[in-house]
């Protein structure tokens, strides 16, 4: 035979590996096509494509608006838009609760985890359920005001509105992209390609990055486009893409499905080799740091070559501070079983976002946490749906030694079960945001946890009496350093004297939509002569702060940095110039609303004070 047949033979293989891969991935050129697939010379049978809007939004992880309230919440985000194409600042429209890097820089930021993949990047998330499961073929996003936080979105093979849950629960990556920079903040409908999935969905999710934005982004509707018969593409194409070629091993490196975690996770049977070349010649804490970074898929990989690899791979050192949360799809309880003997030095471990609709079970958290537990300071677990009182329980015995818990999110954590964690008396920070933590399990706290220094509560709606939590902090909580009170409704002028006289050392207050404060009552004056190593100071939306307010805080504390007095009606240009001069490291202003500071003053103390950022939000 000539050797110009297996010649021919090879590449017409290679050839129908590339149309394979091709037909799976369909996230370019023509390929993409969201009305009807076509080839050179002919269409194939065309699905009647369904439209539809978010039904129901299921999860989110935060919002700026309130728990009882519509304005600025995730919930908007289901039916029709309610403003697109309009810009602007409206309540009507889905805003998270951060947005630029702000919150990075105050007394309450946390460490970031190492480790951590370069492709994830997400910050906040929602999801969305439709009416009927579909093969997308296009998603819409209507943003109305600075767009362009949307990183990621995610289809999820689980139908939420199905009597009999799957026995597995896939999620496929539609389209993924770093954070860009969107030039302006007017209103715009955002499509990306989309990547063609081999499952129906109704539930699509949808990550964002707000960091690079300059104010808050604001979403109005989803709209997913789809058919209800899984699309079949023609070989007849007219040119294959070879960026495509290594899609399927981006897909296994950073894909959604639970097996090939798992897979890594797993003891393999690894080759005897006669020497191990020049790693016998490198110290062992050299190969360590060498190592340390890796993330942890890429951790499992190498674990699979030899067993010196395999050694130290394995090694507990090599866990001792793990996020899983950028694999919140693919973690489950049989993650945690293999990572079981590995993480018994552990001491910050994130599984914030994971474990969610049954992956991870309480059995399956709490065997994990009373092996890996006894080390543990740092614990995140925000967004975690799958916890319950037992959790906290096993939490409060088997992590004796935590100063770090967060459960932001974590609404399904019964009220009584927070009594657990007063158990837990060397806490220094605890993140309690948009939970039901209850008045009495927040007092036992309180009373019990004098170490506390950063405490959220921001829209804990069962608590009754704020002035009595002020209280219990004046009095035990000596240490504080951040609080966060966003949504309060019941705080009064009596509870903020009790939190300034006893807890001096905030350098952090979050006061935002607390309607009871009144500037009149003289708690904000009060405030700024008791506090005077306030960094980050926010009166978000109390129409009564004053001159005399600003006046103080100019005086008091030059240390700001942050002030957010966004609406309020009496504060003159005058004033925020003395506040200017006077805080010499101030980087955030924010007077949206603010009616006696118009376009034309925000331009001019901008070019007086080039080193602050002067927020003038609008709405047309």
């Amino acid at each position: 035979m000539s050797p110009v047949f297996p010649m021919l033979t090879v590449l017409s293989m290679f050839y129908y590996m590339c149309l394979r891969r091709r037909a799976r991935t369909a996230t370019r050129g023509e390929m993409n096509s969201r009305r009807a697939i076509e080839s050179n010379t002919r269409a194939l049978p065309i699905n009647v494509e369904i439209v539809q809007y978010a039904k129901e939004v299921l999860d989110f992880s935060s919002h700026y608006g309130s728990e009882n309230s519509m304005s600025y919440t995730m919930w908007n985000l289901a039916g029709i838009p309610n403003v697109y194409p309009s810009s602007g600042d409206f309540t009507q429209t889905a805003v998270f609760r951060t947005y630029g890097t702000w919150w990075d820089h105050c007394p309450s930021a946390r460490l970031p985890f190492k480790r951590t993949p370069p492709t994830f990047c997400s910050q906040d998330y929602v999801e969305l359920a439709f009416e009927e499961p579909v093969y997308p073929t296009a998603v819409h996003i209507l943003e109305t005001y600075h767009p362009g936080a949307v990183v990621r979105i995610l289809a999820c093979s689980a139908n939420p509105y199905s009597q009999n849950p799957p026995a597995e629960v896939r999620w496929e990556i539609l389209w993924s992209e770093a954070p860009a920079k969107v030039n302006g903040p007017q209103a715009r409908q955002f499509t990306p390609c989309i990547k063609q999935i081999n499952f129906p969905t109704n539930l699509i999710r949808l990550e964002v990055n707000s960091s690079l934005l300059d104010y808050y982004t604001e979403l109005d509707a989803v709209v997913l486009h789809g058919v209800k018969e899984r699309p079949v593409l023609s070989l007849k194409t007219s040119m294959i893409d070879m960026n495509d070629i290594d899609e399927d091993e981006d897909e296994e490196k950073y894909g959604c499905g639970m097996d090939t975690l798992n897979k890594q996770f797993s003891i393999v049977t690894l080759r005897e080799w006669p020497t191990n070349g020049y790693f016998d010649k490198l110290p062992y804490e050299l190969i360590q740091l060498i190592l340390s970074h890796l993330t942890v898929p890429d951790l499992c990989r190498l674990a699979q070559t030899c067993k010196l690899l395999y050694q130290h791979c394995c090694d507990p050192l090599q866990y001792i501070h793990l996020s899983l949360q950028p694999y919140w799809a693919r973690i489950n309880d049989t993650s945690l079983e293999y990572l079981q003997s590995r993480c018994t030095l552990i001491q910050w471990l994130n599984l914030s976002w994971t474990g969610n609709r049954g992956a991870i079970s309480v059995s399956g958290f709490s065997r994990f946490l009373k092996v890996c537990g006894s080390e543990l300071v740092r614990l995140e677990l925000s967004c975690g749906h799958f916890l319950n009182e037992t959790c906290l329980e096993v939490i409060t015995e088997m992590c004796p030694n935590l100063q770090e818990l967060n459960l932001s999110s974590c609404d399904k954590i019964p009220p009584q079960a927070f009594n657990h964690i007063a158990k837990v008396g060397s806490l220094k920070r605890l993140i309690l945001y948009r939970t039901k933590v209850e008045q009495t399990a927040l007092l036992s706290i309180l009373n019990f946890c004098s170490e506390l220094q950063h405490l959220s509560l921001g829209s804990c709606v069962m608590i009754e009496d704020y002035d009595l939590i002020a209280s219990m902090m004046g009095a035990k909580c000596k240490k504080l350093r951040s609080l966060d009170l966003w949504r309060c409704k019941n705080i009064t002028e009596s509870g903020i004297a009790e939190l300034a006289s006893g807890c001096q050392l905030l350098e952090e207050l979050d006061l935002g939509w607390c309607p009871t404060l009144q500037s009149s009552t003289g708690c904000f004056t009060n405030l700024a002569r008791k506090l005077p190593n306030l960094q980050k100071l926010f009166l978000t939306a109390n129409r009564s702060v004053c001159d005399t307010d600003i006046e103080e805080l100019a005086a008091n504390c030059t240390h700001l940095r942050q002030l957010d007095i966004l609406g309020t009606r009496m504060v003159s240009p005058a004033s925020l110039r003395k506040l200017l001069e006077s805080c010499k490291d101030l980087s955030l202003l924010d007077v949206s609303f603010c009616s006696q500071i118009d376009n034309r003053i925000v331009l001019e103390l901008n070019a007086n004070f080039p080193n602050v950022f002067i927020k003038k939000s609008f709405t047309q």
